[in-house]
């Protein structure tokens, strides 16, 4: 059981570190407020009250923090003790930022991958959880075992470190969005005397819809043939007026949608209007500035 060191115990670290003290690894955990430690401990693990012993006490390092900068400046003190290590950052940030956490973990003598949990802190564990990590593939292949107690569905998308960071802010686009618009849907319905909950069901099933789709859409993208619609960028643009008469029935602050209104209209404009609406993507790639 290789011994693993936790840094950051909020709900995510905690999670991992809960995970770890249960399939039997010897964990030790830092935090800066102390006091989180205290249920890991009662659990089993060991409480570091500095960080240069946390990252001493194990070959691999775990850093679950806030930003690339946060896990810079946690671990700045206990620098010199990474030499040699497995320093893993499952943080949220940038690919240039994880690019620059990189090289800072490379000039320490670590031996670097970046990863991200695409779940909440209860699903850590589960067989179908999904992690994803870049960057040294000898880390990955080295701790497989022990990094897929944190999930079963344990990927390494390459050797780049700024891969999984990449991938991080690529998929997680989707996730505001398709909150906002459960969210307007349940102002909507209550609006009419109706609870949330009632759209739980028919939203599951419209979001079941739209994940069959996103292969064809790929697809599309991939090939730059848009030509062949299932439902096409003109088909969006005029419900743009049943958005706005929902706003003004319910009373409802839509103006989060103007945005997304004015890349429809500006695909038209592009001479999109009868493709598909995965060209969008086409009018979200910015021109090459000039040389």
């Amino acid at each position: 059981m290789t011994p693993v060191t936790v840094i950051g115990l909020g709900p995510m670290g905690t999670a991992l570190a809960e995970a770890f003290v249960k399939a039997g690894h010897p964990t030790t955990v830092w935090n800066r407020t102390a006091a989180k430690a205290a249920p890991l401990v009662a659990m089993g693990a060991v409480h570091a009250k500095r960080i240069e012993d946390a990252v001493a006490a194990s070959p691999l390092v775990i850093a679950c923090l806030t930003r690339y900068d946060d896990t810079r400046q946690a671990l700045e003190p206990a620098a010199a003790a990474l030499k040699g290590r497995a320093l893993i950052t499952l943080n949220s940030g940038s690919p240039a930022g994880a690019r620059e956490m990189a090289d800072w973990a490379a000039g320490h003598g670590a031996r670097f991958l970046d990863g991200a949990i695409k779940n909440v802190p209860s699903a850590v564990g589960a067989p179908d959880t999904l992690l994803y990590y870049s960057g040294d593939k000898t880390v990955f292949d080295d701790h497989l075992a022990t990094l897929k107690i944190l999930g079963g569905d344990t990927v390494h998308l390459g050797a780049e470190p700024d891969l999984a960071a990449l991938y991080e802010m690529a998929v997680g686009g989707t996730l505001l969005p398709a909150l906002v618009g459960f969210f307007q849907g349940a102002a909507a319905v209550q609006a009419r005397g109706l609870e949330a909950d009632t759209l739980v069901r028919f939203t599951v099933k419209w979001l079941e819809m739209i994940s069959s789709i996103l292969p064809a859409f790929a697809r599309e993208i991939d090939s730059g043939d848009y030509t062949k619609p299932m439902s096409s960028v003109n088909v969006f643009l005029a419900g743009v007026a049943y958005d706005e008469e929902l706003g003004k029935e319910a009373n409802l602050d839509v103006t989060w949608q103007a945005p997304l209104h004015d890349l429809l209209k500006r695909a038209v404009e592009a001479g999109h209007g009868d493709h598909s609406i995965a060209a969008l993507t086409e009018v979200l790639k910015r021109p090459e500035r000039a040389a």
